[in-house]
């Protein structure tokens, strides 16, 4: 290997542990990141909101623009999913706000969520259906992702087959 070749790997292995990532915050004592941002992101409403339920807020941009905004997402469904999770409950995306292209000079991949807590399904007689639905919620919030422009084709199909591989 090159010198300049394992000062790319190196200088890229620094810049990816930069990426930022805000704590799961009430929404109604907190402040979006992307309001007055010089980059506004694209909002995206995903469910409907429970009345009386607690909304949240989470946070998540990449180290640079070379991080989709897929990886991005899928890091703020991770927060999102164990935060609910300590509570014993799931998680439910209310509305979704992300950076458009291009990622650059500081545009970085940027992803927050606004999302509930809801008490875990009622088990059901077989486990297969319950996968299948929640697989299929999936699949039409990722497809009204795509429709909108927020996802890319390419993402899309990452995202897509991410989930059907799910045992």
């Amino acid at each position: 290997m090159n010198l300049a070749r394992v000062s790319f790997l190196a200088a890229a292995l620094v810049a990816g542990g930069c990426a930022s990532t805000t704590p799961v915050l009430p929404a109604a004592t907190s402040k979006s990141q992307f309001e007055g941002a010089a980059y506004a992101g694209e909002t995206v409403e995903l469910d409907k909101r429970t009345p009386g339920a607690e909304l949240f807020r989470v946070f998540q941009q990449g180290a640079t623009g070379f991080v989709s905004v897929a990886s991005v997402r899928g890091g703020v469904e991770e927060i999102a999913t164990q935060h609910c999770a300590r509570r014993g409950k799931v998680v439910k995306p209310i509305q979704e706000t992300a950076s458009t292209p291009p990622h650059v000079l500081g545009n970085f991949p940027r992803v927050e969520w606004l999302f509930e807590c809801t008490d875990l399904p009622q088990p059901a007689r077989r486990q297969a259906p319950a996968v299948e639905g929640d697989r299929l919620l999936q699949l039409e919030r990722l497809k009204k992702l795509l429709d909108n422009g927020t996802l890319t084709q390419q993402e899309f199909e990452a995202e897509k087959a991410r989930i059907l591989n799910r045992p």
